[in-house]
């Protein structure tokens, strides 16, 4: 299972996309999700293209196992388009991917950007029908009275194809743009998120959405918060979070009432009144909400640390991370530069054991829960060798006092920016997207 050991020691796998310098803003990812075998791994980028990954059979069956994985399909998904009446452009780039669980040969995936939920349907061909009786081989209409026998139709097989059709295009729903999208455990609904309201969807339903959360208030000039992100629970279905930009976690249960304002319970962390500044209302804005694999913790993510929560605990998380503590003292100069309001997201490891999320100078952090140890890794073009040991890095403040080994935090590149990581849902293999790269790391067996 995902996640095992203490020390587990990671290792290089892989590295997608190009390493030149000159990088086009199209080609920067935006997210990234495992299916829920782990075979396929999907990034979304600013294009509006979607690249699906397949794991390797060799890779996968051979001792030690290998997370290699090899481009499957690559598909444009989205285009830019531009509001009429709002006089708005509408960017292409992928907000989100959610893999629907397997039924039949083919895979389904949902995909958003800011206005446009899109499922698609993800098959192969392998086989194509010859000898028909009103058609030549070429397609064309064959003449009637030059039929004279009939024919039956048989496959021939074919170099395999990977095609990608929409299914179903869910659009007109949000006024705002679009955070977050959501499967529910009955793989029939979903749910997706914009700044101030939630609707719920069927998969086989396009004109239709239902409103379950609408924090909008009668005056615009009375908003106080918006919400971040939003995701259902991974077994009960009628249960759903949402996070806010004031630091809240509202869990809602569908079962209450068709519309969810009041919620069930509210997950929030009294302030320090002693560490109150300036910016303590932005960098407590949650970035990114998940639950855990067995529905009975999640994890949310700050600016600054990463929270576990208890569902049966309120008002206060079982453990906090701090991700990257030592830039509490750049916040001023992180504010100007707007790095101050990036959205890092979070994941768990398959059996909950770790957590993992992104940081600033291609860094990474990854949280032993059950060892309470934590590393910093570094997503690098230098290791872009296969099994190639990652060392920990450590950031020491400025001034002499760094030790050895220590990188200043004056150094730190705060353009190079891990905002997206996704874990294997059973293995130690993990993808990380560094701008237009994907790297893929498993644990050295």
């Amino acid at each position: 299972m995902a996640g095992n050991g203490p020390d587990t020691q990671w290792c290089f796998s892989q590295v997608k996309g190009t390493l030149d310098d000159e990088i086009t803003d199209a080609d920067v990812i935006s997210c990234v999700e495992f299916s829920h075998d782990g075979d396929l791994l999907a990034t979304g980028d600013k294009g509006g293209r979607v690249v699906i990954f397949q794991r390797d059979p060799l890779s996968k069956g051979c001792s030690p196992t290998r997370g290699e994985y090899n481009v499957y399909s690559t598909f444009q998904s989205h285009e830019p388009e531009f509001d009429y009446l709002k006089s708005l452009e509408i960017e292409e780039k992928i907000n989100k991917i959610r893999w629907l669980k397997r039924k039949n040969p083919a895979h389904f995936l949902l995909s958003t950007n800011d206005k446009t939920i899109k499922l698609w349907k993800v098959s192969e061909r392998d086989k194509r029908a010859e000898g028909y009786n009103l058609r030549d081989d070429s397609g064309q209409i064959r003449d009637s009275s030059s039929i004279t026998s009939l024919r039956v139709p048989t496959l021939k097989q074919m170099e395999l194809m990977v095609e990608a059709s929409p299914r179903r295009i869910f659009a007109n729903a949000h006024t705002y743009h679009i955070n977050s999208i959501s499967i529910n455990s009955d793989q029939e609904t979903y749910l997706s998120a914009d700044d101030l309201r939630i609707n719920l969807w069927h998969l086989e339903v396009t004109d239709q959405s239902f409103n379950i959360v609408d924090i909008k208030p009668s005056n615009m000039e009375e908003l106080t918060e918006v919400i971040t992100a939003a995701e259902f629970h991974p077994r009960d279905c009628n249960a759903f979070v949402y996070s806010s930009s004031k630091g809240t976690i509202r869990l809602c249960d569908m079962r209450a009432a068709a519309l969810c304002d009041s919620h069930a319970k509210m997950f929030e962390e009294a302030e320090d009144p002693s560490n109150r500044s300036f910016f303590s209302e932005i960098i407590s804005s949650i970035s990114d909400v998940k639950f855990s694999n067995s529905g009975s913790l999640m994890i949310s993510r700050d600016y600054l640390t990463i929270k576990v929560w208890d569902l049966r605990k309120e008002n206060q998380p079982l453990e906090t991370y701090s991700v990257h503590d030592y830039l509490r003292s750049k916040l001023c100069s992180l504010y100007e530069n707007d790095c101050i309001f990036d959205k890092f997201e979070c994941c768990w490891s398959g059996n909950d054991k770790h957590i993992m999320t992104g940081s600033y100078n291609n860094f990474f952090r990854m949280f032993d829960r059950e060892n309470k140890k934590d590393v910093t890794l570094e997503a690098a073009r230098e290791i872009a060798k296969p099994r190639t040991v990652l060392k920990p890095r450590k950031i020491g403040g400025s001034g002499s006092k760094r030790k050895k080994d220590e990188i200043n935090v004056d150094c730190l590149d705060f353009s190079k920016k891990i905002l997206h990581t996704a874990w294997h849902p059973t293995e130690n293999v993990i993808a990380v997207a560094a701008t237009n790269n994907l790297y893929i790391f498993q644990d050295k067996q």
